[in-house]
């Protein structure tokens, strides 16, 4: 599976951006897919993650109520929709897919994106 993750760029705090990541191959349905984030000199952090049919959707507590995660397998693409981003959201933002159902841990995922730059200003 391979993951092409854009969509990122400078936004002012209170601002929304829409992140989309697009997979390579046939079995799209069969991954979850998570969004991670790193930002600078900070471990790589999960964000988001969506079920392989899109049926569940799990989230880290700062992003709950501001971040909405959805995919359309039709199109093999996962999105992150971000609202009220905070200057604290400043970070490159990557894809991710995986065969297994431990979605919030970064081990579980194999296949990475390349990363998105997500520029929040205050």
């Amino acid at each position: 599976v391979q993951l092409q993750a854009s969509g990122g760029g400078l936004v002012q705090a209170g601002g929304s951006l829409r992140l989309s990541c697009v997979a390579s191959g046939r079995t799209f349905s069969r991954y979850a897919m998570g969004w991670f984030r790193q930002g600078t000199g900070k471990e790589r952090e999960f964000v988001a993650a969506v079920s392989g049919n899109g049926g569940s959707t799990y989230y880290a507590d700062s992003m709950k109520g501001r971040f909405i995660i959805s995919r359309d397998n039709a199109k093999n693409t996962v999105y992150l929709q971000m609202n009220s981003l905070k200057p604290e959201d400043t970070a490159i933002y990557y894809c991710a897919a995986s065969r297994w159902s431990d979605y919030y841990a970064l081990s579980s995922y194999a296949y990475w994106g390349q990363g998105t730059l997500v520029t929040v200003s205050s």
